[in-house]
């Protein structure tokens, strides 16, 4: 079993057992207010493997199985046997960063809640992106784009939907996700600055 399939399991486990106690539902998202001003370190970390309903479990456990077996192909090749320890660590830390930044913008609001693994799952995708730029990425098995031109896209989404939308979706975790899988990416390997640069110069639209 690989580590993409393994964190699909004990996310799902997690979230359905959630889904059943309430009281552990609440105490496993992200409360900013109780994560930082009482000090519930925990949230930063259970809240990314908690969801608010199968499809958001649905959604986001799809894109880590086809974006997550990839990435840790790509750590294996790069780092050998030390692959699976950075690839969970760059998970869980991908959990903690994406949420960073709300939860500080948010940690006086007490009624202020988020959870799910979005924006790890962002992580995941960019990391692809950077080490597979022209790889087709499908919207829906419909619309297909390489995977550079599609991550351009979805950054400016992210960031127009995060200061403009009140859709309940936490697109800002998604961004900070994103951006945080490219950095992650290229400190473990700088060397996939100058490929990623040259397979994008070589792609033609046309």
């Amino acid at each position: 079993m690989n580590l993409t399939w393994l964190f699909i399991i004990i996310t799902s486990a997690v979230s359905f057992y959630a889904w059943s106690n309430p009281q552990v539902y609440q105490r496993l998202m992200m409360n900013p207010y109780a994560a930082i001003g009482q000090r519930q370190y925990w949230r930063f970390i259970t809240s990314g493997f908690c969801h608010a309903g199968y499809t958001h479990l649905g959604f986001n456990m799809f894109t880590l199985y086809f974006f997550g077996g990839a990435v840790e192909g790509y750590f294996g090749q790069i780092l050998g046997p030390n692959a699976a320890v950075v690839f969970v660590l760059f998970y869980l830390s991908a959990v903690v960063v994406a949420d960073m930044p709300i939860a500080l913008k948010n940690k006086h609001r007490p009624g202020y809640n988020t959870l799910g693994a979005s924006g790890a799952v962002s992580a995941m995708v960019f990391a692809s992106i950077i080490f597979a730029p022209l790889n087709n990425i499908c919207l829906f098995g419909i619309l297909c784009l390489p995977g550079f031109i599609l991550g351009v896209i979805f950054i400016i989404y992210s960031y127009y939907q995060g200061k403009n939308s009140s859709d309940n979706i936490n697109h800002e975790a998604h961004l900070y996700g994103a951006i945080y899988g490219i950095l992650f990416s290229i400190f473990i390997d700088p060397q996939v600055v100058p490929l990623f640069i040259e397979q994008v110069a070589s792609y033609r639209l046309f």
